[in-house]
């Protein structure tokens, strides 16, 4: 049976420093995505040091942010008998959220935008497909962790997994979906979507942005739902897809009610 195979190692030693292939992806996403920002704003008339100086307040916002999301949102894995709290602040080990990224990201934006006298939803669309892009890269730190895959499965891209990161009850089980390999390829697919969709209609205020977060809450609905690492359930669902349904209808919302009318006759 043919699959994906898993790293055989996530960290490398250069002397008493680990070198750890999460951070390394963390780190080439942050300047992929401020690269493609860059590009975009200094073509919409920007100038070319403001997107470095909003991201010295964004990134460690949405870092801190992310974090904050999946401690508070898996703080099983933390707090309780025979679990160490100060874990909650090894994000090295991987163990963040987008959902907490976006929002402490957008409060950091909020903040130097404000200092800077731009509009935040101006800058909002020239970051947009930049996001998707850091976001795809990003997911392969997943693969190295082996960690957030998808249920069983035989398909021939089924990722194999070690035993020792396999959940409980499925010890047996070799091969899982590849979650973090679909939601790569579908924020791959999130940042064309807007950047296609910039030639063919008008997308500003805010727009570009808000069609980036309804495609990519489309793809990570489905995909959260495969999952099988473990998770508060709300209604039977799980907490994540219920976020990504909200996010979806507030993005949605937001396209209808700032959808330019056609002018009128007469």
């Amino acid at each position: 049976m043919t699959a994906i195979p898993s790293p055989s190692q996530a960290v490398w030693y250069l002397g008493p420093l680990p070198i750890r292939a999460y951070s390394l992806l963390m780190v080439l996403a942050v300047a992929v995505g401020s690269w493609v920002t860059r590009r975009r704003w200094t073509a919409r008339g920007g100038e070319p040091g403001t997107v470095a100086d909003i991201a010295t307040w964004a990134v460690p916002f949405g870092l801190i942010g992310a974090r904050l999301y999946h401690v508070a949102t898996d703080w099983q894995q933390y707090f309780g008998p025979g679990r160490n709290p100060l874990r909650a602040f090894a994000i090295w080990e991987g163990g963040i959220s987008i959902w907490g990224a976006i929002a402490g990201g957008a409060l950091g934006a909020w903040l130097a935008c404000r200092r800077r006298g731009i509009p935040l939803r101006d800058f909002a669309d020239a970051v947009a497909p930049g996001i998707a892009f850091g976001q795809a890269i990003a997911r392969w730190g997943n693969w190295f962790n082996q960690e957030l895959y998808g249920r069983p499965t035989t398909l021939p891209w089924a990722l194999e997994i070690d035993p020792a990161h396999r959940p409980p009850g499925l010890e047996s089980t070799a091969t899982y979906h590849p979650a973090f390999l679909y939601e790569s390829l579908w924020n791959l697919g999130v940042a064309g979507l807007v950047l296609w969709a910039e030639r063919r209609f008008r997308l500003d205020r805010g727009r570009a942005f808000a069609l980036y977060a309804a495609a990519y809450t489309t793809g990570r609905a489905w995909i959260e739902w495969l999952r099988v690492d473990p998770a508060p359930l709300v209604l039977g669902l799980r907490f994540n897809v219920w976020t990504a349904l909200l996010v979806f209808a507030a993005a949605v919302a937001y396209l209808t009610a700032t959808r330019r009318r056609p002018a009128g006759r007469g």
